[in-house]
């Protein structure tokens, strides 16, 4: 079969392919053929002792308020796998966005670092099943990613100063059954989150088609004292209105913990705890430092893999902001709370995408 899941040792007629700084096109035969500059830089280029066919253009520079198309291939298949390395600094800088096939708008239009689980800009190892974060900042994707005609990848920099960017897609040309559906990936900010104390996540109207959610990030800054994790996330499926049809029971319940991550020894509690598994964790535990990173930070992924959320025509997730106040009483909370998710959906065509400035995205 040519089919997207495929065993390890079956053969098919699937060819293998990479698009690198070193063969930016995906050429068979194309890798290993970047010359050395011709200008004074040769001198101190650090192959120029050894030439063509070593380590000549191992990445490439995005200057700033520029945008970069790292991938456009042509054909159908899936992109196999995403790697990506840069500074940490620019991980909320650098814009991800992906079309499938002929669609006018990205299906992905996502921080870099929100895409792989980093979204406050600071390194954390992740071990899950499509995403893993490796020594010392290896961006690694492994969400199954067909399209039919076409698909190009596009980094932009709305950062002040250039960025460097090491990349590798590596993609299969192939059939793709007509039951496969498209990856899409928004991402949203409330900062802070407004009187209703509410987040949404993901709004997809009456008659965007049928789909099945898959996966939540959120990179959550808490502005107040205490637990803040006492909100529910609610999933509202084709045609809820007051009343969702998936009501969860609380943050940390949610993605994968329980009693406010906080491991207790002998009684007594020993604060929050990180972990990373393959379809839920808490990998970013960001304290403060007494001086000017003085508000606590958390990074947290969900992934439905084996339990996506189906839904024929419209879809709604929401996360409450709640934490606990005196009287043992709810406080709704107006925290900073950004929050990317993921689904598959039949249209290629994405949503309309906000702007992505570097004010809105940078980490305060």
């Amino acid at each position: 079969m040519n089919g997207s899941v495929i065993g390890v040792s079956e053969v098919t007629t699937g060819r293998t392919r990479a698009i690198t700084a070193e063969n930016p096109d995906g050429a068979k035969a194309g890798g290993a053929r970047a010359q050395l500059p011709a200008d004074a830089s040769r001198d101190t280029h650090p192959a120029r002792d050894l030439g063509e066919g070593w380590k000549v253009r191992p990445s490439v520079l995005i200057p700033p308020h520029d945008r970069l198309v790292l991938a456009h291939i042509s054909g159908s298949g899936y992109l196999r796998h995403l790697w990506f390395t840069t500074e940490p600094r620019r991980l909320r800088s650098l814009v991800l966005r992906m079309w499938w096939d002929a669609a006018k708008t990205p299906a992905i239009a996502v921080p870099l670092g929100d895409f792989f689980c980093l979204g406050w800009s600071s390194f954390a190892q992740v071990s899950s099943a499509p995403v893993a974060v490796n020594p010392f900042g290896g961006l690694n994707c492994y969400w199954e990613m067909p399209f039919r005609t076409a698909v190009r990848v596009e980094i932009e920099n709305v950062g002040e100063s250039t960025a460097p960017l090491y990349y590798q897609v590596d993609y299969e040309l192939t059939s793709v059954p007509a039951a496969a559906a498209y990856l899409h990936a928004s991402w949203r900010r409330s900062n802070p989150v407004l009187d209703s104390s509410i987040h949404t996540i993901l709004t997809l109207p009456t008659g965007s088609g049928g789909g099945h959610y898959v996966g939540t990030y959120i990179a959550w800054g808490v502005n107040s004292c205490g637990w803040w994790g006492e909100g529910e996330v609610k999933f509202y499926l084709d045609g809820d209105e007051r009343y969702p049809t998936i009501c969860g029971t609380g943050t940390e319940d949610y993605f994968g913990g329980a009693w406010n991550f906080d491991v207790q020894q002998d009684g007594s509690p020993r604060g929050y705890t990180s972990f990373t598994t393959l379809y839920s964790g808490l990998p970013q535990v960001i304290r403060p430092d007494g001086l000017y990173a003085s508000q606590q930070r958390f990074g947290m992924y969900r992934w439905h893999i084996i339990d996506p959320i189906r839904f024929t025509d419209n879809l709604r997730v929401t996360i409450q902001a709640l934490g606990w106040r005196s009287g043992d009483r709810f406080l709704p909370l107006h925290d900073d709370i950004a929050s990317t998710a993921l689904w598959y959906q039949s249209d290629p065509e994405g949503q309309a995408e906000s702007s992505l400035t570097a004010d809105e995205l940078e980490t305060l």
